[in-house]
């Protein structure tokens, strides 16, 4: 059985469609449907019920997808392993969707030149869907807000940086960051996600209680808003933030609402040296 074969599969469950698991795969749409039937034909039964454009797995597809996974994952492994250094091999890699235009880009530089055999995989994400695809074996790291809770023993994390909570604003804000928060349009942080909850804090502590026009757990889709001048909202001070636009104002709201960045990855894992190189990247005045 071809494992690219199962990749495919796998790649079909995870888009929901054959047309979209093949732009990701880079084949037609064809080629993936004849992998899936040869599988079909190998195993004796069908995989995929078919539904207009949509493709969802049977229920012996899904039976049969955590071991299809661990294949294709072990196969992934072998080049690494006839590398007695630990560098070659695919890094599964984690980030939120900041980190995608701040830290990370400069951190695949500095990796590509400290291991030139690891091939970064990223996959961007909430910090919550992160975490639980970390659980669950499907990254080997994550870069995201740091949990609002404590770490599993089977877990590990380092702390890349702090970002300050500031008032972001078209304009600078004429008296108090009070006022401007009680007399403009709120884009709330949602505060049911992690980073979301420093500005939540923000707000109760001050007693202040706007009503948002907005949540949303997106701080690129919030900046633009507040650069068209549609309200103002509270944010971390994120690396990128001001290459987006030049039409902010950041006022900081004071210490103790930083959000704090972090790498989590599993304690025992198949590439501790992969790991190593990539926490020398992304912090290479703490570790170099």
């Amino acid at each position: 059985m071809d494992s690219r074969y199962l990749k495919s599969l796998i790649m079909v469950i995870d888009c929901g469609s054959i047309a979209d698991a093949a732009r990701s795969e880079g084949l037609t749409a064809a080629a993936v449907s004849q992998r899936i039937q040869a599988l079909e034909r190998q195993l004796g039964f069908a995989l995929l019920s078919r539904a207009g454009h949509a493709a969802m797995p049977n229920p012996a597809c899904l039976a049969l997808l955590p071991r299809a996974r661990r294949i294709v994952r072990e196969v992934s492994l072998l080049a690494g392993d006839a590398d007695l250094d630990g560098l070659t091999g695919t890094l599964r890699i984690g980030a939120i969707s900041t980190m995608l235009t701040g830290l990370l880009p400069r951190a695949l530089l500095e990796l590509t030149r400290l291991a030139p055999g690891i091939k970064p995989a990223i996959e961007p994400g909430t910090s919550r869907s992160l975490y639980q695809a970390l659980q669950a074996d499907e990254l080997d790291a994550a870069i995201l807000v740091a949990p609002p809770f404590e770490l599993p023993k089977l877990l590990r994390s380092v702390s890349l940086h702090s970002e300050s909570l500031v008032l972001l604003s078209r304009h600078p804000p004429a008296g108090s960051i009070a006022r401007a928060l009680q007399t403009q349009a709120y884009i709330r942080y949602d505060p049911s996600s992690w980073g979301g909850r420093h500005a939540e804090r923000y707000l109760n502590d001050t007693g202040l209680a706007p009503t948002s026009l907005f949540d949303l757990d997106g701080l690129e889709a919030i900046a633009m808003l507040v650069a068209d001048d549609v309200g103002v909202s509270l944010v971390p001070s994120w690396s990128g933030l001001d290459s987006l636009s030049d039409n902010f104002t950041l006022t900081p709201v004071g210490t103790g609402y930083d959000r704090e960045i972090v790498l989590v990855t599993r304690v025992q894992t198949e590439r501790p040296q992969m790991i190593a190189a990539l926490v020398q990247a992304l912090t290479p005045r703490i570790v170099g």
